[in-house]
């Protein structure tokens, strides 16, 4: 599954949604994680009310099954949301590494039912009724 991070410095969770320089997007499972790219953002990205900065961001991370945040407005959180990716909020800036190892830990268990539905992302099957 794909988890993609808001962050400043590419090392840690450490942005607010709307306001990240960097969106970067890594592919996991419970074997391991590689990067599959770190995408950047310039503008005025504090600019509150300012919906358009959020459209490039949806459509970085559309398909991911979900996303790490320091912060995320009412707005962005709905668009993420209805995009069927699953917001993470740290409390404070984390390690990204640190992260997708206790994801990657967490995977090898007994997942939480939002998270076994996100590994399914991108991996729905389609029926074929027809005889």
């Amino acid at each position: 599954m794909k988890v993609a991070f808001a962050t400043q410095d590419l090392k840690r969770v450490d942005a607010h949604f709307g306001w990240a320089k960097n969106i970067s997007i890594y592919e996991l499972d419970e074997n391991g994680h590689s990067l599959i790219e770190h995408i950047a953002f310039d503008g005025d990205l504090q600019e509150d009310g300012n919906e358009d900065k959020l459209a490039p961001k949806i459509e970085a991370v559309k398909d991911c099954a979900i996303l790490y945040v320091a912060a995320i407005g009412g707005s962005g959180a709905a668009r993420v949301v209805a995009n069927n990716i699953h917001p993470i909020k740290v409390s404070q800036p984390e390690v990204i590494e640190d992260l997708l190892n206790k994801l990657q830990e967490v995977l090898k268990g007994n997942p939480p039912p939002f998270l076994r539905k996100a590994m399914g992302k991108g991996k729905e099957r389609a029926f074929d009724f027809e005889d």
